[in-house]
């Protein structure tokens, strides 16, 4: 599903989200896999928060978004912070014209995007041929306990001086799916606002679910870890966003 309207108020919406920290895991990665001044390649990179902040721990990075508004935001950030990157527009379903890269990151619920398991499956392989040899893929998910506990049936809302949203998540027909209504409401001029609204759907599979699919896909090790720490492999009920690091 790709961003429209939405995109632009990403960032507002997002003011609060650990980036910090999903670039510090990845500098984690780089280290414990040795992957010396790695090319990276970031997956449904958005509008460039993660990516451009691994400019500072490769040698070159690229970020790949389906969406257009997602990418244009992403380009002129790395422009005014003079960062070099290579920007792509392309489904990763239908991932095509990548080879011998170090390492690939899917951060921030872009793996949950996928609905369809072959579509998972689709994707891991894609990534597994885009790697070269001992590359690394590391891709977050929410666990289904969370979801389940803390998103779906769920109302978030929040006003901010020029946007207001509300958002809210429905429970799918299969365990594990969401759908996400988001309205928002823009002041416009004279004070007048504009109301938009976007659906978002996802699904949650089971952990045990991407560690087949990633076997399938020709990964000989995969590891499953937690709370931004490689050292933590400790899951409970409580656990909100599960890393599950791959290595070809």
């Amino acid at each position: 599903m790709a961003y429209h309207d939405f995109a632009y108020f990403y960032d507002e919406l997002m003011s609060h989200a650990p980036y910090d920290k999903w670039i510090e895991l990845t500098k984690d990665v780089i280290n414990n896999y040795s992957l010396s001044n790695p090319n990276i390649l970031d997956l449904g990179c958005g509008t460039g928060e993660i990516t451009i902040g691994l400019t500072e721990s490769a040698k070159s990075v690229t970020g790949v978004d389906y969406s257009t508004e997602m990418l244009s935001i992403a380009m002129d950030k790395a422009i005014k912070q003079k960062k070099s990157i290579n920007w792509i527009q392309q489904d990763i379903r239908h991932l095509t014209g990548f080879e011998d890269i170090d390492l690939i990151t899917s951060y921030c619920d872009v793996i949950n995007y996928l609905t369809k398991a072959g579509d998972v499956e689709t994707v891991f392989k894609h990534v597994y041929n885009s790697l070269k040899e001992a590359g690394v893929f590391i891709f977050d998910v929410h666990s289904l306990a969370y979801i389940q506990a803390n998103l779906i049936n769920q109302t978030f809302a929040d006003v901010s001086e020029n946007t207001a949203y509300i958002w809210d998540c429905y429970s799918g027909e299969d365990v594990g799916s969401m759908e996400h209504e988001i309205t928002f409401f823009v002041k416009k001029e004279n004070n007048i606002y504009e109301k938009i609204i976007e659906n978002h759907f996802q699904q949650v599979f089971s952990t045990e679910f991407y560690l087949t699919a990633l076997e399938k896909a020709g990964f000989q090790k995969s590891i499953v870890r937690a709370n931004f720490d490689l050292n933590d492999d400790y899951l409970t009920d409580e656990t909100d966003r599960i890393f599950i690091i791959a290595q070809k």
